[in-house]
C-alpha cells in the first residue's frame, strides 16, 4: 500500500469516526425532541472500493402515516370532549345546579305542596315563581348554547389561519428537501422539520400524504381533497354573525370542496376543524332540540283542558310561548318545534306583577297572556271553592305520566317530563347513539 493510500484511508477512519460520534451525540442530545428521528450510520463502499459512513434518518413511514392518523382522531375527540364540557359548565357543573331538570323537579314539588293547601295563596306565587325560574333556564341554556355555535366558527376560522401558515412553512420545506434529494445533499433535517409540520396539520385536519420522485410531498385532506400539491390548495369560510336555533352554519371549503363534518358517537373527525364543525352542525343541534322538546312537553302537560267533556283543544296553562295568538294549537309533537326553548315563557294571566293571579292556576278557565281566548268550558272550580284541588292534583299526576317524546331527539320516547329533563341534563356525554336521521323540524318565530 502506498502512502498515499494508507494516508486516505486513515482520513476516511477518521471522518467515519467523527461522524459517527457526531450522530450519537446528535441523537442524545435529542433523546426528549419528538420532532427528532434517530440518525443511523450505513457503511458503502465508494468508487476506490474505501469504506464510506453515511448518516441516515431511522425513519418508518408507515408508524409515521399511523401516527398522523391517530393526532388527526385524537385532536378531534379532544376537541369534543372539551366542547361538551363546556355545555356541562353551561347546567352547573356536575351537579346539574343550573339544568332546567333542577328547576322542574323542584316545581314539581312546589307544586305538590300547592295541591295540599289549595287556599294558600304563597304556595301559588311560589309555584308561579319556580316556573319562571324553569322558564329562565330553558331561554338563556337556548341562547347560550346558540352562542357557542358562533364561537365555534371563531375557532374555525382561527384554526384555518394556522393552518395556511402551517402548509406554507410546509411547502418551504418540501421544496428544500425536494431540491436536497436531486442535488445530493444531506436533507435529514429537512425532513424532521416537515415531519414535524405534518404533525401539527395532523392535529387540524386529517391528511394523507404520497411521496413521489425526489421525495416531494404532496397532501389529500382524509376526504381524499387535494390540500397541498407543490403549493397549498385554498380554503373558504366565512363565520356567521349570530347563530338562533334554526340558522345554518356555513361549509368549510377545501379545493373547491365541502368537507365532511365528523358523524356518530364514537365520531369519524379527523383533526380539530372536522370536529369543530360535528359539534357545530350535529352536537349542539341535537342538544337544542332536546331543549326544545322538554319546553314543548312542559307546555303540554300543563295545559288548560276543557272540563265540559265537549272535546275543545287544550289551550295554554301555567306555560305558553312568545308569539302565541288565541287560536294557536298546543304542539303535537309530531315534529320537533326548532327554537321553542328559546320562546317558552309563562302565562302572563298567572304572574301578579303583570296583573295576573297566581290562584287561577288552582281554578282553570284563565286568558292566555290577556288574550281573552278563555272560555268558562275550562274553568274547573266552578264554584269558587278556595280547597279546590282537582286541577292541581291532575298537574302533579301529569308531570310524572309518561307522555310521548319524538324520538329524533334520541332520548326516551315514552317518559314524563321530569324524567326527559333528567335523562337530557345526565345525558349530556351521550349526545348521540348512532348516526343522525334527517329531523323533521318546525321553526317557531
Amino acid at each position: 500500500m502506498s502512502l498515499s493510500s494508507a494516508i486516505t484511508t486513515a482520513q476516511t477512519i477518521f471522518s467515519n469516526t467523527g461522524l459517527q460520534t457526531a450522530a450519537l451525540s446528535t441523537n442524545i442530545a435529542n433523546a426528549s425532541n419528538p420532532d427528532y428521528s434517530r440518525r443511523v450510520g450505513i457503511l458503502t463502499l465508494d468508487s476506490n472500493g474505501a469504506q464510506v459512513l453515511k448518516i441516515q434518518r431511522a425513519a418508518d413511514n408507515g408508524l409515521i402515516k399511523q401516527s398522523m392518523a391517530s393526532t388527526a382522531e385524537s385532536s378531534a375527540q379532544d376537541t369534543i370532549d372539551k366542547k361538551l364540557t363546556d355545555i356541562r359548565t353551561l347546567l352547573g357543573g356536575n351537579n346539574y345546579e343550573t339544568a332546567p331538570s333542577t328547576y322542574i323537579s323542584k316545581l314539581r314539588d312546589d307544586l305538590q305542596a300547592y295541591a295540599t293547601k289549595p287556599n294558600e295563596s304563597t304556595l301559588a306565587a311560589t309555584v308561579v315563581s319556580s316556573a319562571q325560574d324553569v322558564v329562565t333556564s330553558l331561554n338563556s341554556v337556548s341562547q347560550e348554547i346558540q352562542g357557542m355555535r358562533g364561537v365555534i366558527d371563531q375557532e374555525i376560522d382561527d384554526q384555518i389561519d394556522k393552518l395556511n401558515n402551517l402548509l406554507v412553512q410546509f411547502k418551504s420545506v418540501n421544496d428544500t428537501v425536494r431540491q436536497g434529494t436531486a442535488n445530493g445533499m444531506d436533507i435529514n433535517n429537512e425532513l424532521d422539520a416537515r415531519d414535524s409540520y405534518l404533525r401539527q396539520i395532523s392535529e387540524i385536519i386529517g391528511v394523507r400524504s404520497f411521496t413521489r420522485e425526489n421525495n416531494d410531498m404532496v397532501l389529500y385532506t382524509a376526504d381524499g381533497t387535494m390540500l397541498l400539491d407543490t403549493s397549498p390548495r385554498e380554503i373558504i369560510f366565512t363565520p356567521v354573525p349570530a347563530y338562533g336555533a334554526s340558522t345554518t352554519g356555513n361549509p368549510l371549503i377545501v379545493d373547491g370542496a365541502a368537507m365532511n363534518a365528523g358523524s356518530s358517537g364514537n365520531s369519524t373527525a379527523k383533526g380539530s376543524l372536522a370536529a369543530l364543525l360535528q359539534v357545530r352542525d350535529s352536537i349542539i343541534p341535537l342538544y337544542q332540540s332536546q331543549l326544545d322538546e322538554t319546553a314543548r312537553g312542559l307546555i303540554s302537560t300543563f295545559a288548560q283542558v276543557d272540563m265540559s267533556g265537549s272535546g275543545q283543544d287544550d289551550m295554554p296553562g301555567l306555560f305558553t310561548w312568545t308569539g302565541y295568538t288565541a287560536g294557536d294549537s298546543i304542539p303535537d309533537g309530531s315534529n320537533i318545534e326548532n327554537g321553542l326553548a328559546a320562546l317558552i315563557k309563562v302565562n302572563d294571566a298567572l304572574v301578579k306583577t303583570k296583573g295576573g293571579d297566581p290562584t287561577d292556576l288552582r281554578d282553570g278557565g284563565y286568558d292566555v297572556d290577556g288574550q281573552s281566548v278563555a272560555s268558562p268550558d275550562y274553568l274547573g272550580n266552578t264554584d269558587d271553592d278556595a280547597s279546590y284541588s282537582a286541577i292541581l292534583d291532575g298537574l302533579v299526576a301529569s308531570m310524572s305520566k309518561d307522555q310521548d317524546f319524538h324520538e329524533d331527539t334520541y332520548l326516551d320516547t315514552s317518559i314524563s317530563i321530569v324524567g326527559y329533563a333528567k335523562r337530557r341534563s345526565a345525558g349530556w356525554s351521550n349526545w348521540c347513539p348512532k348516526a343522525p336521521r334527517p329531523r323533521k323540524t318546525r321553526t317557531r318565530s
